[in-house]
């Protein structure tokens, strides 16, 4: 896998309403395109509700998604599975990303990445009719994870008609939570064995994976999960990073990737010049040139996190500043 330094990509979701906005805007700026999630647009297009479709015992309201347990279906559902089980992801789900696919009929991307919610952030968020989220019952644990590598092979067949090589980012947020008295139940050595699982089948598809998340984590576990690429929030945990200098440089070595979310998709956006943030980002590769200077070579940037709570300008502004942090990096 090669990439040209400083390559610029994004998570996921976007705020528009028009999908086909969306994706002109993903396509004129961003040299690794992705494929747009509209949570504006549709409520079923959410981080949980978009890759629930098919999940068994599910019921999606129009603001609420939980699960109604019945042993009987989860039992039928999971005595059918198989490894190549394909559930495919609706346009009633995603219809940036069946806009998108129109638009690249007949052409060919060097690199497409999609995304898809992580199996620890999927089960500790969807909740069953008491309000308990299912990650607490062992069975649905596991029916999470299958559940999503169902999807996530749909998604590297479907993406693939369209590139070379296919990215899928996991996301995986209520990873900086795991340990905190929020979460204080979920042992770190099970949250890590549902991503490695979920990371050792993506790269058994022949794809490319990475893992972001926009908070802190145990990024030594996480860097040795197999990722391919490092994706996280360097607007504001730049810091926390840095205590896991030896463990990155190894990645690094591997040839593994970091994706630098250095322009922030928070408020930051409306109060911040371009030339803090611009200024600000190239500070902090450079702290880390001095000691890993094969971080420019292995660097891609991409915003902190989604863009879907932002307006459209300031998504705007996002997809510009991203281009000219990259030209700026690479005039250096």
């Amino acid at each position: 896998m090669t990439f040209l330094p400083f390559s610029t990509t994004g998570i996921g979701s976007m705020p528009h309403e028009e999908a086909s906005q969306a994706c002109e805007l993903i396509m004129e700026y961003f040299d690794i395109p992705f494929w747009p999630q509209l949570p504006k647009y549709s409520p079923r297009e959410s981080m949980i509700a978009q890759y629930s479709e098919g999940f068994p015992c599910l019921i999606v309201e129009s603001d609420r998604v939980f699960l109604k347990k019945d042993e009987e279906k989860i039992i039928q559902w999971l005595s059918e599975y198989s490894d190549d089980l394909s559930i495919p992801i609706g346009e009633d789900y995603a219809k940036g990303l069946y806009v998108i696919a129109d638009r690249l009929k007949g052409k060919r991307l060097r690199f497409f990445k999609g995304q898809i919610t992580g199996p620890v952030t999927f089960a500790l968020s969807l909740k069953d009719e008491e309000g308990k989220p299912i990650y607490f019952d062992e069975t649905l644990r596991e029916l999470t994870l299958l559940h999503l590598k169902a999807k996530v092979r749909w998604q590297i067949d479907f993406l693939g008609n369209f590139a070379d090589e296919v990215l899928i980012f996991i996301d995986e947020p209520i990873l900086q939570a795991v340990g905190t008295s929020a979460y204080i139940a979920v042992e770190q050595a099970e949250s890590m064995r549902l991503i490695t699982e979920m990371v050792s089948f993506i790269k058994s598809l022949n794809a490319k994976v990475g893992l972001h998340c926009c908070g802190r984590a145990d990024w030594k576990d996480v860097l040795s999960s197999g990722i391919d690429i490092l994706s996280f929030d360097a607007f504001f945990f730049f810091d926390f990073l840095k205590s896991y200098k030896d463990d990155l440089e190894e990645f690094l070595k591997k040839g593994g990737f970091v994706a630098w979310g250095f322009v922030p998709t928070t408020d930051d956006i409306y109060s911040l010049s371009d030339e803090d943030i611009i200024s600000a980002a190239k500070r902090k590769i450079k702290e880390f040139e001095r000691e890993i200077p094969l971080i420019n070579k292995n660097s891609l940037i991409s915003p902190s996190c989604g863009m879907g709570s932002l307006d459209i300008e300031a998504s705007q502004r996002v997809c510009r500043l991203l281009q000219d942090l990259k030209n700026s990096l690479l005039n250096d």
